[in-house]
């Protein structure tokens, strides 16, 4: 009996922090027509969560391209469409790696100083000060940053497809070969701008929105301890990677299985 009590206190408890995690969404989201207005509060954020991450997501983009335009190359080289290459790496990018690798860069950068920022707020009792001032933390704190990182990820996004593309062209054409027409109009025959690009804009807003909301999240029911900050931000990446990871397969299969 105290085995399957010790599951039900446990099952309460995850459906408590279900409960307040949507309590805090739907406060974020009742806010927002006040956070937007005021938009100097999140163009600040935007350049805080966006530009500052701009350096590894260009770089991490720049090699990815890399890798796939080689393994792309010696892979399609064996069945004689090697001048497919350029079609391979831009689908690869924009359809799957471009918003699920900027999504797990993003929350190991931004997801980690959101959470770090926020929850030492917390600590230093900065966010009880500004309720005692009649200033509400969730409108002046939380919503901008919410939707300084909805705004960023997909800007972010579509530069690290863009970044992946010319490094895929730096391989297969000037490295491999490949005939630069047929690169590029392979490409542009193949991809599709709403049933390609567009999707992978759909799946950087989820991602978006899913690492960003998990950071204040983790951030805003953290311990105000060193040592709570400190696990708020571990939770803050395994949670964020993990419902990438989950929403890319549940977004996949309802995007391109239709």
């Amino acid at each position: 009996m105290n085995f399957f009590a010790a599951i039900g206190a446990a099952v309460r408890l995850k459906l408590v922090d279900v409960g307040g995690g949507s309590r805090l969404f739907f406060q974020l989201l009742s806010r927002s027509l006040t956070s937007l207005l005021r938009f100097s509060l999140v163009r600040e954020q935007i350049f805080f969560v966006g530009n500052r991450s701009l350096s590894i997501i260009g770089v991490s983009g720049l090699f990815v391209g890399f890798v796939l335009a080689l393994q792309g190359y010696y892979t399609l080289q064996r069945y004689g469409s090697s001048e497919a290459v350029g079609l391979l790496v831009a689908l690869s990018l924009v359809r799957e790696l471009g918003p699920v690798v900027t999504a797990l860069l993003f929350a190991g950068r931004a997801g980690t100083s959101l959470t770090a920022e926020i929850g030492l707020m917390k600590a230093g009792e900065q966010l009880t000060a500004m309720e005692m001032m009649a200033v509400d933390p969730l409108t002046r704190v939380l919503s901008p940053r919410f939707w300084a990182g909805v705004i960023a990820m997909p800007l972010l996004a579509a530069v690290f497809s863009a970044v992946g593309i010319i490094g895929g062209w730096l391989v297969a054409v000037p490295l491999l070969g490949i005939d630069a027409g047929a690169f590029w109009s392979q490409m542009q025959g193949g991809v599709a701008v709403f049933a390609d690009v567009g999707n992978g804009v759909i799946k950087s807003l989820v991602f978006g929105v899913t690492v960003t909301f998990v950071a204040l999240l983790q951030g805003w029911t953290c311990r105000p301890t060193p040592e709570g900050v400190s696990e708020a931000t571990t939770r803050t990446v395994v949670i964020s990677s993990l419902a990438v990871l989950g929403l890319d397969f549940i977004l996949t299969a309802m995007m391109f299985s239709i």
